[in-house]
């Protein structure tokens, strides 16, 4: 009886000693800084640390986008040295999650401030006058004056960034790829945003309110490629153009960049990869031109070439279907986030474009928003606001674009900030004249986690339905 009960004392004795070992090894892992109500190793991670509200100010003014990589590259330094994160918190290209290469975002590279631009750009969008004149002047005139009066109806977690910072590009990749979930911060979580169809014009060519970006794509496609994204391109209705300059316009992009990891390439039923071009305002172009170059006849066909592609347009009417089928164009797509605007982006005739699109082999590609409110530069046309509802408009898109079974979906947009349909992150705030919209009661981070959310869904039943679900070639 005294052996066991000695034996008893022993285990019980190691025991103890065997959970006050495991109550230390927690404690000394416990950040140096965390107090008794921190969540554990919640200090850890940079994203949770105070940040200054517009990260553009954290970078000094320099010459060259050289210069700015060379002084992110020192700050991103000194805040591992300040967090010392594990190396599991810094993955590699391999490491990072499967994106998916069916859900595009369209994303605007024409902001810019002084700090990199000499000026501000398209944050001071000028108010734009109504085509009656009685109506026009019965609302403001002029430009907005940033930085805390930009030409948006929210205000960007970023500030009045401009797309030339580096370090802005970094974090948009960042957003289209993680995402924070519940009250802690996940690094590498997948939003499952696979390709960024990037808004372009030609070299010295531009928007009304903006400069050329066509400098900016190498940058894009480097920040991209690190994070697994692919690029497609946006072609804007350009000056003048025909079915002879874009021929040169799609050869120039192919040549510069399609040997590029990041260029976007689609793999279709028949095995072939190719490149993807979003036409927008496809429709004021006569359908006849457009034949010139997209069908296998026409007298500038790029068809079966080096250069060949597909070529999706912008549906606005019903009746636009058929001068697609002319024109020879392989897919449309909708672009517009507000239901009703058009027939195309009217969440009820999707049913119908698929089958229009299945029964001439064409790719259907609707376009999902999380709302639109544009009145920060048309005040006049709130008819067209559409309200977010926290999320509700956006998930009722998402969801409307899956029961059509398309071969893509788009989202309108990551950051198309004078029409409100940004993905990217908004913050609250409020001026002596403006008070912003925002996402709350939830964070800044809202309409990620929802791309995340459905993405997921999408990737799963694509699969069960599409014959060409692997990923793109590049």
């Amino acid at each position: 009886m005294a052996k066991f009960r000695r034996r008893t004392c022993i285990i019980l004795s190691l025991f103890i000693l065997f959970i006050f070992s495991v109550m230390m090894g927690l404690k000394m892992l416990r950040p140096n800084k965390a107090t008794f109500g921190d969540p554990f190793g919640l200090d850890l991670l940079p994203e949770v640390r105070q940040r200054t509200p517009h990260l553009v100010k954290n970078f000094d003014s320099q010459k060259s986008d050289k210069i700015n990589s060379e002084t992110n590259i020192k700050n991103l330094k000194s805040v591992e040295i300040t967090v010392k994160p594990s190396k599991a918190s810094e993955p590699y290209l391999e490491e990072l999650p499967p994106l998916n290469y069916y859900l595009h975002v369209f994303y605007y590279s024409w902001y810019g401030n002084p700090q990199f631009d000499g000026r501000y750009i398209h944050w001071n969008h000028p108010i734009l006058k109504h085509w009656d004149p009685r109506i026009t002047k019965n609302y403001p005139q002029g430009k907005h004056s940033p930085p805390d009066d930009i030409g948006s109806s929210f205000y960007p977690e970023l500030g009045s960034y401009s797309s030339r910072d580096p370090s802005v590009i970094e974090t948009h990749m960042k957003q289209m790829y993680s995402a924070s979930i519940g009250n802690y911060f996940i690094l590498c979580v997948c939003v499952c945003l696979g390709v960024l169809a990037l808004s372009w014009y030609p070299p010295d060519s531009n928007d009304e309110n903006g400069v050329s970006t066509d400098d900016l794509v190498p940058t894009i496609l480097d920040k991209a490629h690190k994070y697994n994204l692919k690029v497609t391109f946006h072609i804007e209705p350009y000056n003048n153009r025909d079915d002879q300059n874009m021929y040169k316009n799609v050869k120039y992009i192919i040549d510069k960049y399609g040997n590029h990891p990041a260029f976007y390439r689609y793999k279709t039923k028949t095995g072939s990869a190719l490149p993807m071009f979003y036409v927008y305002d496809s429709y004021i172009t006569k359908p006849e031109q457009w034949a010139n170059l997209l069908t296998v006849s026409g007298s500038q066909s790029i068809r079966n070439s080096p250069y060949d592609g597909l070529f999706i347009a912008l549906l606005v009417e019903d009746k636009h279907k058929y001068d697609i089928l002319q024109s020879g164009f392989d897919g449309i797509y909708t672009y517009f986030a507000t239901n009703g605007f058009t027939y195309g982006s009217s969440y009820e005739n999707w049913a119908k474009l698929k089958l229009f699109c299945d029964h001439f082999k064409l790719i259907f590609i609707p376009s999902v928003g999380p709302g639109y409110i544009d009145t920060s530069i048309r005040p006049w046309n709130t008819q067209n606001t559409r309200n977010r509802i926290n999320g509700k408009y956006y998930e009722t898109a998402l969801s409307a674009a899956l029961q059509a079974h398309p071969s893509v979906i788009s989202i309108t947009s990551f950051n198309e900030w004078h029409e409100g349909t940004q993905i990217e992150k908004a913050v609250p705030k409020r001026t002596s004249n403006t008070v912003y919209l925002d996402y709350r009661p939830h964070k800044p981070s809202l309409y990620l986690e929802l791309t995340r959310k459905w993405s997921e869904k999408y990737s799963k039943e694509r699969a069960t339905y599409a014959l060409d679900h692997q990923l793109p070639v590049s």
